[in-house]
């Protein structure tokens, strides 16, 4: 170094992205023949500088990011070489590739070097067991050399020089690449090596006391030539870097990493030229240019020091021109001023219309505001300045979204069907056959996709689907369009319905679901079992074929159980899990519980701890004093566990089978610091898990935290439809594909097969839409037949449709990832049990639970178990009445109209049965009232004759039932083959949250309909033109009204007997275009009568609340209840005036 030598540029290094914060340089070099400085970064991106000024020359990527940072730089007359951990790129100056090599062998490669041949071949080697030389000409692995070593670093010299990672440096023959001389360096690893001619450097570092790594305070010299170690230097600010000079044989320069340089003389050490950089934290790499007058130094700070003498820096002796960017021709100067003509500037030739040539219509001024979820909402935390969150939507800081686009077209990129109320109307027109066109264009966009999960873009079948509302409610929206398979789907729009993925797994294995439907017909009566939930579920899903059906109750019992919320599984509560982390939750805590809630019925059995339970041992023992003790490890949810990346914190996870990760997961072999009762401090623990049995359902966490298991999970046929298990003295064995079909043909151990049956799946769907999930499902598994192929289906909650299993078991790690895996035993498969059925505990039919009321005013008379037991066949009448517990959300669109985004929600309140036939016909066995859970807004009592002191508990005069024992007895009913009747029963059956067959139902208002006319007839109009009697006067009664929709079928019967029902329906309905379906009063003038409360109120409003109504009570019932007033019977005249 001269005496001028200082410091002559400092820039930082350009981070990997505009909003990315910068990053250290990885790797460095200087060009052999022009004047650029190249560097790597930790990202895979190439950067080069120009000059003394360190200006940007190129910048082009070389390696993907995920693989890590670059590794090392080369450079021939050619182009650069750039090594990264699983790849070599070459390219030329100016950023184009020449060529890409990826290999199988390529595993954690570190470094390379020139071979024999030149700068035409170079040896790459690594964290690894083979060498691979490659023709740089070619572009190809011309050889693979094993090799016993792993190296870090390569230089090249009189031989190839190669550092190992346990502080040893090899000499390599550069034609045989043998080993021809190994020295011992360094005790623990070499940190920088240099070799020139004869003579190689390193500095590194030895473990000292403490276990601490310490830089060595001496450099070690080799001499080549006479194959022997030189005395070694002292530097004792601590050796970090070194580099031999170009241009003096015997000098070398080192550097400390707080920034002390010493040029030394191997020969003569005692003389050296010390100077100091001016760092504000430590040094991280050095490189010496080839012209020796300049030498380049990166820190901490992430900057780059340019060193050299100001009058005679430069980086090579001979450089050649630089290849820069042509030019653009600067426009040409015009003295404007004031009275300028606009005509010297004149245009351009053009073909096209021109910018400035604006169309004449109307442009959008403002963009509608952001819609946030309320889930986000709630879960914002208030500060001095405002709110702050967790970022949910995937934007970036300061990035608008732009919410023109935002559910132009529904947010599920699907055009919304039309109305059931709008094909109706359509039908009675000439235009049917053009909306039949239109609805078969509209779903052709869900049956013609090809294999979907591997599109970059989450396709439209696994896109949020949402429920749109007209006047008439929910019953107007065609589910249908999204469904044309025999399973049902499950709607949105209900609290914690994230768990409809789940529900539907569970549903489609039968082991589960026979147990759920056999506890479900015990004598259970908890309001919180969610056993007796799903059983209920899975029972409605099976009896509704594919129609719409919905898990209100089961959500409801979830949301009411004192355990959900603490554990963070309800939607409604504030806090930061995403509904992924929230399912996985919800999968231990529901398995969890069905398995208590089948023991409260049966304690003894251990039924469901077979199903559900890995049973296991934990072993825990301290790794210091060895002591170890166990205990129960049992489990109903495996959460997989992934391999830890080897080396670096860049390598990448090792190539596994899906059955090791399975066997690891299940025996859980781990190390953490622990408390040690014996040591009676913290140390190490090591424990792992005995197996003893495997449970008949294996439900298993995904678990996925970063990307390298998203890109595990995404390759193809990573997970298995089949696994084979054997559990042998505490061992787990897993197996698939051709390893099981070898054990099975052995026939040596006793192997358990099991069945892929689903697996919930986490959708992200990007910045326009929140994550949701969906479920895959096999459903071959399911059927009471085995079909003898697979049968996959989507379940997007109520989108629901066929799938191929290569679509089923593709993920992609952009926007679908498993969350829940479920194996179950493969001898389960398509074993339906129906004979619950046949030992339904039917007691709580024949239980009066207000027993010690005063008989006068009871409004029912229980069942007579002897001679009024329910069977096939028996009418029984229904009515129900509701309360308001939310109201609905109501929006203005931007053409000024009311849109419903929510409706409003009912909860049963009432619930009245009535004998449809035998001595007591028409005498209720059934008048429950709920005792409802939730808050209620509204009673709704002009609608349903509900007051606040009839549901509350502490001064209601009924005895108030919970929602369960009231829905059990429906289902009962429903199980032992009843048939309902009532009026507008649609509306009951899905505030009840049940599905009756069609044909176990029995509407009036099918039976007095027209199809030729739109309007359906109210109960009251009925009631007064056919029976003479004026029903819902002040208020409704579920009791009066069973009984009228009872008389009227008895006059449909008749009608029917006598073959006058079609004259009978015309002579109605022209009755009631003449007082406009509204019974009159005797002098002309209308009844003010109530209605039934509509499924959404058509101006947002709830409707009045009217005075407590007079109680109606069984005394003051006359006995000839089915002949009161007067009727009219075939042959003895008519009843129109």
């Amino acid at each position: 170094m001269d005496g001028d030598w200082a410091e002559v540029t400092r820039i930082p290094f350009p981070p990997p992205g505009v909003h990315a914060m910068p990053t250290p340089v990885a790797t460095m070099t200087f060009d052999n023949s022009q004047e650029l400085l190249w560097t790597g970064n930790e990202y895979g991106r190439v950067t080069s500088f120009y000059g003394t000024e360190l200006q940007r020359y190129t910048s082009f990527k070389a390696h993907a990011s995920s693989d890590g940072p670059i590794r090392q730089i080369l450079v021939n007359e050619k182009g650069i070489v750039s090594l990264g951990a699983k790849d070599v790129h070459m390219a030329i100056r100016r950023g184009l590739p020449i060529w890409h090599i990826r290999h199988d062998d390529m595993k954690d490669l570190r470094c390379m070097s020139f071979t024999s041949k030149g700068t035409a071949e170079v040896i790459a080697a690594g964290m690894q067991d083979t060498m691979l030389v490659i023709d740089l000409i070619k572009g190809d692995v011309v050889k693979q050399v094993p090799t016993e070593h792993q190296y870090t670093i390569m230089r090249r010299g009189r031989y190839i020089c190669a550092a190992t990672q346990t502080g040893s440096v090899n000499l390599l023959d550069p034609v045989t690449f043998a080993v021809v001389k190994s020295w011992n360096a360094h005790s623990a690893l070499i940190n920088d090596m240099d070799a020139q001619h004869d003579f190689i450097v390193t500095c590194g570092y030895s473990l000292r006391q403490g276990q601490n790594y310490m830089l060595d305070p001496f450099l070690n010299v080799f001499d080549i030539k006479k194959m022997s170690s030189m005395p070694p230097i002292p530097f004792p600010a601590g050796a970090a870097y070194v580099r031999m000079h170009p241009r003096m044989l015997t000098t070398s320069i080192v550097v400390s990493q707080s920034g002390q340089m010493h040029v030394v003389d191997l020969m003569n050490p005692n003389t050296s030229d010390v100077r100091l950089a001016n760092v504000t934290s430590y040094l991280s790499m050095f490189e010496i240019a080839p012209s020796g007058e300049a030498i380049a130094l990166t820190d901490a700070d992430c900057s780059i020091h340019l060193w050299g003498s100001p009058t005679k820096l430069h980086f090579v002796d001979l450089p050649t021109p630089i290849e820069f960017a042509t030019p653009e021709e600067p426009l040409p100067n015009i003295d404007w001023g004031p009275d300028t003509p606009l005509n010297m500037i004149g245009l351009p030739h053009y073909r096209e219309a021109l910018a400035s040539a604006w169309p004449d219509i109307p442009c959008d001024v403002g963009a509608p505001p952001v819609k946030f979820d309320p889930q986000f909402l709630a879960g914002l935390k208030p500060t001095e300045f405002g709110m702050y969150g967790r970022n949910t939507r995937g934007l970036r800081r300061n990035q608008a979204e732009n919410t023109r686009n935002v559910n132009k077209s529904g947010s599920s990129g699907l055009k919304a069907p039309k109305f059931l109320s709008e094909k109706a109307r359509e039908l009675a027109t000439s235009n049917a056959a053009a909306s039949d066109k239109k609805a078969d264009e509209l779903i052709s966009s869900l049956t013609d996709m090809g294999l979907e999960s591997k599109k970059s873009d989450v396709p439209v079948m696994y896109r949020t689907v949402e429920i749109k509302y007209s006047k008439f409610g929910v019953d107007d929206f065609d589910f249908g369009f999204y469904n044309n398979t025999r399973y049902s789907g499950l709607e949105t729009h209900i609290s914690n319905s994230y768990a409809n993925s789940l529900l539907q797994i569970m549903h489609f294995t039968p082991v589960i679901r026979n147990l759920a439907l056999q506890h479900a017909a015990t004598s259970c009566v908890s309001e919180i079992c969610l056993l007796c939930e799903l059983g209920f579920l899975f029972d409605m899903l099976q009896k509704a074929e594919g129609s719409i059906c919905q898990a209100t109750n089961l959500l409801k019992t979830l949301s009411n159980h004192p355990q959900a919320g603490p554990l963070g599984l309800l939607e409604e509560d504030p806090h930061g899990s995403s509904l992924n982390v929230m399912l996985q939750g919800l999968t231990r805590f529901l398995l969890d519980k069905i398995v208590h809630d089948y023991r409260t019925i049966n304690p003894s059995s251990t039924a469901m701890d077979q199903v559900l339970a890995t049973s296991a041992t934990t072993s825990i023992r301290c790794i210091n004093c060895r002591s170890e003790y166990t205990r129960p490890g049992s489990t109903y949810v495996n959460d997989l566990l992934y391999p830890s990346p080897a080396g670096s914190r860049n390598a990448k996870l090792p190539r596994i089978s899906f059955s090791q990760v399975l066997k690891n997961s299940v025996e859980r072999e781990t190390t953490s610091k622990g408390w040690c009762s014996r040591c009676q401090r913290y140390q190490t623990i090591a424990t792992r898990k005995s197996i003893h049995s495997i449970p008949a359902v294996l439900m298993l966490n995904t678990a996925i935290t970063n990307q390298d298991q998203r890109m595990l999970w995404s390759t193809s046929d990573w997970l298995p439809e089949e696994i084979g298990i054997i559990v042998e003295q505490g061992q787990f064995f897993c197996y698939e594909g051709e390893d099981l079909k070898l054990h099975l043909q052995r026939g040596i151990h006793n192997i358990t097969v099991y069945s892929l049956t689903g697996m919930a799946i986490n959708i992200e769907s990007g910045q326009t839409q929140k994550s949701h999930l969906v479920s895959m499902v096999n459903v071959a598994h399911a059927e009471p037949e085995a079909p003898g192929e697979s049968r996959w289906h989507l379940f997007n909650d109520f989108l629901v449709r066929s799938v191929s299993t290569e679509e089923a078991l593709a993920f992609n790690t952009s926007w679908k990832v498993p969350s829940v895996i479920a194996y179950q035993i493969k001898d389960e498969n398509n074993k339906i049990d129906t004979e619950w059925r046949s030992n339904i505990d039917t007691s709580i039919l024949y239980q009066d639970f207000n027993a010690n009321a005063d008989p006068s005013t009871k409004t029912y008379q229980v069942l007579n178990p002897e001679t009024e037991a329910p069977g096939p066949n028996t009418i029984i009448a229904l009515d129900t009445e509701f309360v308001a517990v939310r109201q609905p959300e109501i929006e203005m669109n931007s053409d000024g109209e009311r849109e419903t985004i929510r409706p409003i929600v009912y909860a049963l309140a009432r619930a009245s049965v009535v004998r449809g036939q035998g001595e007591n016909e028409g005498t209720p066995f059934i008048d429950d009232y709920i005792n409802i859970k939730e808050p209620i807004v509204d009673y709704l009592t002009s609608y349903s004759g509900i007051t606040e002191q009839d549901l509350d508990p502490r001064v209601s005069k009924h005895s108030l039932l919970s929602l369960k024992m009231a829905y059990k007895k429906m289902w009962i009913l429903l199980n032992l083959g009843c048939k309902f009747l009532g009026h507008g029963l649609k509306q009951d059956f899905r505030v009840i949250n049940i599905h009756i067959p069609k044909s176990q139902v029995i509407d009036t208002i099918d039976l007095f309909f027209l199809q030729t006319r739109l309007r359906r007839l109210s109960l009251a109009f009925l009631a007064w033109y056919l029976l003479k009697e004026d029903i819902q006067m002040e208020t409704h009664d579920s009791i009066e009204d069973s009984r009228t929709a009872l008389k009227l079928y008895k006059k449909y019967l008749e009608f029917q007997d006598a073959g006058i029902l079609e004259t009978m329906l015309q002579d109605i309905y022209r009755a009631g275009r003449e007082v406009n379906f509204k019974p009159p009063r005797k002098d002309g003038q209308h009844i003010p009568r109530t209605d039934t409360p509509p499924p959404l109120p058509v101006d947002g409003s709830t409707g009045p609340v009217t005075p407590v109504r007079s109680h109606n009570i069984l005394a003051q019932t006359p006995g000839s209840a089915f002949g009161g007033g007067s009727s009219w019977t075939p042959g003895k005249g008519s009843p129109l005036p």
